[in-house]
């Protein structure tokens, strides 16, 4: 192993820094765009990233294991029938987006497997670093793919799910990639839950908070969970935009831009009242082929997506659309068409590792810095599965899902040595 370090020419001193910066740079460079990064899911780029790792791991004499879901664990030795840590994050990304989200944490879980073996440490409880597939929904509108096969909760309706811009399904993808199809359609967990003593993923912040307060890192606190409708239609009446009063017009843009007025109060109102929620309505469009300056829309599409850690603000949420929905129909004779809601639930992280998180975070002289997280992560789906679970927060600016990701090695090291610090001191309670 130190002269697999060596032909990297690694100073003794900065190694894990040095060795961080190849391997960022590496995977950033076999898996460019024209902007950023593409890793689609069960794609070309994803597979690169998974196999750059298999093929580092096999340089520094891991063990490798593919699940049937072509997720991927790395560790010093087979590990069986007992008990290990658990930790990692996904390797896809958004198209043409930043190079540190998800790579982020399986390269902490990847260079803490090296620190173990290079300075001999012997853990109380072996590691295992997980590589998954499929986070993103960008691609197929579905997220946690990899992580959600894990636990046997993809369904038929996530494997058809249609590609963004190919006509092409989730399920083609997979089978191109060698998943085990009929294994994951067993619904059958892909590994034994109780063998996982804890989950933990180190992440980039995917918001400004942690910039805006100068902290390096943070523990995150509870994961929100999301409302989705990908595609509601709002259909009025077409018509010429200089001979049809006000009083007769069925304007679907001035229809649904009133929903999402009158959603943006009840959020400030929920907001002022103490409870936690974000909107979006990130697609908002007339047909292209028939919109024109001087014609009225007969139809306008939108998406519309709500997010919150809390399950009946939520549902509160969902029932305020449709209630208000049908009050503009009334008002200004459109109507309102529903696609099927996508729901991910909320996490809550186990208060006892965010405790032993925050221990290894002030050990290291850092702020007992901690936030919830706006964004879904692979974490939510392990501790609504039962797994006790944690999250490193590092600072990123200038956002996420964009290619100006911007990591600074420094934090992702500090982020790092909280994460070491957990794994190298945990006890089994």
């Amino acid at each position: 192993m130190i002269e697999t370090l060596k032909k990297y020419n690694l100073s003794e001193d900065n190694w894990l820094e040095e060795l961080a910066i190849k391997i960022f740079d590496d995977v950033a460079e076999i898996t460019k765009d024209e902007k950023g990064v593409s890793r689609e899911t069960y794609g070309e780029g994803e597979t690169k990233a998974i196999n750059y790792f298999i093929t580092l791991a096999k340089e520094f004499g891991f063990h490798v294991e593919v699940d049937p879901a072509e997720n991927v664990f790395f560790s010093l030795k087979p590990i069986k029938n007992t008990k290990y840590i658990l930790t990692g994050s996904h390797l896809d990304s958004v198209p043409m987006g930043g190079n540190f989200d998800g790579l982020a944490g399986v390269t902490a879980g990847f260079l803490i497997l090296i620190y173990i073996l290079k300075n001999e440490i012997n853990l109380n409880i072996p590691l295992k670093v997980l590589a998954l597939r499929g986070e993103e929904s960008a691609w197929y509108g579905r997220n946690y793919i990899g992580s959600k096969c894990i636990f046997g909760l993809l369904t038929d309706d996530d494997l058809n799910s249609k590609h963004r811009t190919q006509d092409k399904t989730l399920l083609t993808a997979m089978k191109e990639c060698g998943v085990k199809i009929e294994k994951i359609r067993s619904s059958q967990c892909l590994i034994d839950k109780q063998n996982i003593e804890v989950f933990i993923e180190l992440h980039i912040e995917q918001g400004p908070i942690l910039v805006d307060r100068g902290w390096q890192a943070a523990i995150v606190t509870g994961i929100r969970g999301n409302n989705r409708h990908h595609n509601i239609i709002c259909k009025g009446s077409a018509g010429h935009s200089g001979t049809i009063p006000r009083y007769l017009r069925k304007d679907s843009v001035f229809a649904a831009a009133e929903l999402i007025t009158r959603m943006d109060d009840h959020w400030n109102t929920i907001q002022q009242h103490g409870g936690d929620l974000v909107l979006t309505s990130g697609i908002f469009q007339t047909d292209s082929n028939h919109h024109a300056m001087s014609r009225i829309p007969g139809e306008v599409y939108f998406s519309f997506e709500a997010r919150s850690q809390d399950n009946a603000t939520l549902d509160a949420l969902e029932a305020l659309l449709k209630s208000e929905c049908k009050t503009i129909e009334r008002e200004r004779g459109v109507r309102f068409h529903f696609d099927d809601v996508i729901k991910s639930h909320p996490a809550e992280l186990d208060e006892g590792v965010i405790r032993k998180l925050l221990n290894a975070s002030d050990s290291l002289n850092l702020p007992s810095a901690s936030l919830p997280s706006g964004a879904g992560h692979d974490a939510a789906i392990f501790a609504n599965s039962g797994i006790k679970t944690g999250m490193i927060f590092v600072r990123n600016d200038k956002g996420s899902h964009n290619p100006d990701e911007t990591m600074e090695i420094k934090d992702f090291i500090t982020g790092l040595s909280i994460l070491k610090k957990f794994i190298i001191n945990y006890k089994s309670t």
